[in-house]
């Protein structure tokens, strides 16, 4: 399905902005919170948004990459991503949080004991309730946009 966009205006600000005002706000603040406030590192943060944005297909966040203090990860990281299991490009930390955000997306029933106790010995309590959280902001939104034919629409800032 593709949303009616008035003539004119941004896909995102309209959908997110005004055709819901009641909960398309405190979405989008939500959705930036997850930018602006997270404890994790730049490489396992975006292991785990790319995972997500790979398994919900949304273009835009594909596209995206995060910036920190002007650094990004390197070109060829979506591909390690989508090799999370093989690749020779990711510390452990990296690794398990593209897992994580597979197997939350795709098998969240299948998260056992070895799983956590594999996720416990590299990440605390509080890292992995952000990280959660996170995962459950791309999944959501990530897939909202793709399933609205939203993110056909936008266009990243400087494109």
């Amino acid at each position: 399905m593709n949303v009616d966009i008035p003539e004119g205006r941004n896909a995102i600000e309209y959908v997110w902005g005004e055709m819901v005002p009641g909960i398309g706000p405190a979405a989008a603040d939500f959705s930036l919170a997850v930018y602006a406030h997270t404890t994790l590192g730049l490489r396992e943060f975006e292991a785990a948004r790319l995972r997500i944005a790979q398994i919900n297909g949304c273009l835009f966040c594909l596209d995206w990459r995060t910036e920190r203090d002007g650094l990004k990860v390197e070109e060829e990281f979506a591909d390690a991503v989508a090799k999370w299991r093989t690749t020779d490009a990711f510390d452990e930390r990296t690794r398990l949080a593209a897992e994580y955000a597979e197997r939350y997306a795709l098998d969240h029933h299948g998260l056992d004991e070895e799983f956590w106790d594999r996720m416990t010995a590299h990440y605390g309590q509080a890292e992995i309730v952000e990280l959660t959280m996170s995962l459950g902001s791309w999944l959501a939104f990530g897939r909202l946009n793709r399933v609205l034919g939203l993110d056909a629409m936008c266009v990243l800032p400087g494109h």
